[in-house]
This record gives structure tokens, C-alpha cells and sequence, in this order.
């Protein structure tokens, strides 16, 4: 291996990721209230935040 470069991950973040959005077959989230139905929001520590719009509401 050239000096510098780091090996390809083998593990499945993508699927550990989904499990965390849908429980039960039903989504666990919350739908951006701008965008409509289909625009998901990340949920954050203190904020949920949509990327396409940037709408955020703050948890308190």
C-alpha cells in the first residue's frame, strides 16, 4: 500500500442507518413541513434540520 492511503471499509453503515429511520415498518421521523411529504428531516441532538430547504425547528 502507497503511504498515506487507508484501506476501503467492509462494514454496512448504510444498512445499520436504515434500521434507525423505520421501526415496526412505519418511519420514525418526521416529514419537512416546506418540502411536503418524501423530504425527510436529520434528526439532531438539540434541532431537526431539513438539507434541501434548510428548515430547522429547535427541540427544547
Amino acid at each position: 500500500m502507497a503511504e498515506g492511503k487507508k484501506p476501503h471499509s467492509k462494514s454496512k453503515h448504510k444498512i445499520v442507518q436504515l434500521w434507525k429511520k423505520y421501526s415496526g415498518g412505519k418511519r420514525t421521523g418526521k416529514f419537512c413541513p416546506r418540502c411536503g411529504a418524501g423530504t425527510f428531516m436529520a434528526e439532531h441532538k438539540n434541532r431537526t434540520h431539513c438539507g434541501k430547504c434548510h428548515y430547522s425547528e429547535i427541540k427544547k
